[in-house]
């Protein structure tokens, strides 16, 4: 069977990183933009990872300018954007596509789990994962980090 654990992604620094390393952790995988009306969001996931990360969860942030070319910028500049302006210090990952023939394979399979096999609708669209990998609830975009919270501790 098939879990998050199978995939790699790129870091926002270049190196290619197995999700496996992540394995018995509680996963919030998100597609973030920075310029988003969605974008203070950052603020909340921060705030999320810093109540929760000793406790065993990560939240791995994926930039996508698939939506309204609302993340344009390089790398560095993404990093350099989230560190600066919203003390972003959870992992985050090279630039991908969520939705079409060029979707990034962990993101083909993340839609295929909870929450229906729909294209991802906007930035910021947020998968749940438990610590065995496997998808257990996907949340709309404007679904905010403090709802999860509400919903993490069961899954800890």
């Amino acid at each position: 069977m098939t879990t998050v654990y199978d995939f790699s992604a790129k870091t926002i620094d270049g190196a290619e990183r197995k999700l496996d390393a992540y394995r018995g952790k509680t996963l919030l995988i998100v597609n973030v933009a920075s310029r988003c009306g969605l974008t203070p969001q950052y603020e909340a996931l921060q705030a999320l990872y810093e109540k929760y990360h000793d406790r065993g969860v990560e939240v791995l942030g994926f930039p996508c300018d698939q939506f309204g070319h609302q993340e344009p910028g390089t790398e560095e500049q993404i990093k350099d954007f989230c560190s600066t302006k919203y003390g972003v210090t959870f992992p985050l990952f090279a630039k991908i596509e969520v939705n079409g023939g060029g979707a990034h394979p962990l993101y083909q399979y993340l839609k295929q789990g909870p929450g229906g096999t729909e294209p991802i609708s906007w930035n910021f669209t947020k998968f749940l994962v438990d610590k065995k990998g496997n998808t257990v609830k996907r949340y709309a975009p404007q679904e905010t980090p403090d709802a999860i919270d509400k919903e993490l501790p069961k899954f800890l």
